[in-house]
């Protein structure tokens, strides 16, 4: 086989950045060596893989075709070399995680395991269901818990659990509504675009109440809760964030009539992901942890 690893790595790195200049400055290698390298590729190849437009590189048809099929080769063969330079109970695990689960589930699941193995590193990143899909797809995240839909051909996803989301206010004038038309025409706060919180709480209420007065978005279900506190309006958020303030009054469910919204707790990877004796330990512990977390919710 002529082809090699080194020039696999820069092709997909040019299709990335498709500036020969800034593979060259990353890979610390001349503009000349990227350019050789993607020409011999070409040579082995027979065909050219980019267009030239505007001084930059463009995949065209033969360079997307080739690059749909070495991209999850190259990935299994870095996680290949990854595990073993690492011992079974030694390495960095790469998680990403929603605000909700990241709030509420990973900081005792991620020091319990840390406990067992301290020899491993795990860091851990924040994101709608929409961000850690993407990361997911870049190879840039082992692993990730999120909620809502998943719906990709790229991603392997696993339901861990059952969540639901509950309306809630702090006003208990509004507390006190019990149906849909009560709510429709109050002022919500939600989740932002690509949340998962969002997306499976609007889908619910479709067809029921389609035109809802959504004064605020926010990025984080921490804030929502503070505005609450602070304003009289609605929102809609996990049962598992809400425990606290609902058991010392400070925020109120509503009991609304013919509402119950509930949606999968999902582990997604994906589908080329090299999985290795770290990573399916960590998997068995987080399904565990995040179990009983919502088998103990009242």
């Amino acid at each position: 086989m002529k082809l090699t690893l080194r020039q696999m790595e820069i092709f997909l790195n040019v299709v990335e950045s498709g500036h020969l200049t800034n593979v060259a400055k990353e890979m610390k290698l001349s503009q000349s060596a990227v350019s050789m390298s993607i020409k011999e590729l070409e040579n082995i190849i027979k065909k050219p893989l980019f267009d030239r437009i505007n001084k930059k590189l463009v995949l065209n048809e033969v360079g997307r075709a080739f690059y749909k099929e070495i991209s999850p080769i190259f990935k299994k063969l870095k996680d290949i070399e990854f595990e073993f330079q690492n011992a079974q109970n030694k390495g960095m695990i790469r998680v990403g995680a929603t605000t909700t689960i990241v709030d509420y589930m990973m900081p005792s699941i991620i020091c319990s395991y840390m406990n067992s193995y301290p020899d491993v590193k795990i860091t851990l990143k924040e994101g709608n269901t929409q961000k850690i899909m993407e990361l997911i797809k870049k190879g840039e995240l082992d692993v990730g818990f999120v909620e809502g839909y998943v719906n990709d051909s790229d991603i392997i996803k696993e339901k861990i659990g059952t969540d639901e989301l509950i309306i809630v206010s702090s006003s208990q004038k509004l507390a006190q509504l019990k149906t849909l038309d009560d709510i429709s025409d109050k002022r919500w706060v939600l989740r932002e675009e690509g949340s998962g919180t969002r997306e499976v709480f609007l889908e619910h209420i479709k067809g029921r109440m389609d035109n809802l007065n959504i004064f605020f978005e926010l990025g984080h279900t921490e804030s929502i809760k503070s505005i609450l506190q602070k304003r009289e309006c609605l929102s809609c958020i996990s049962k598992i964030a809400i425990q606290e303030e609902l058991q010392n009054g400070s925020i109120h469910k509503l009991n609304i009539k013919d509402f119950d919204c509930k949606r999968d707790l999902l582990m997604i990877y994906h589908k080329d992901k090299y999985k290795s004796a770290l990573f399916d330990k960590f998997v068995y512990f987080s399904k565990k942890l995040i179990a009983q977390t919502i088998s103990h919710q009242p």
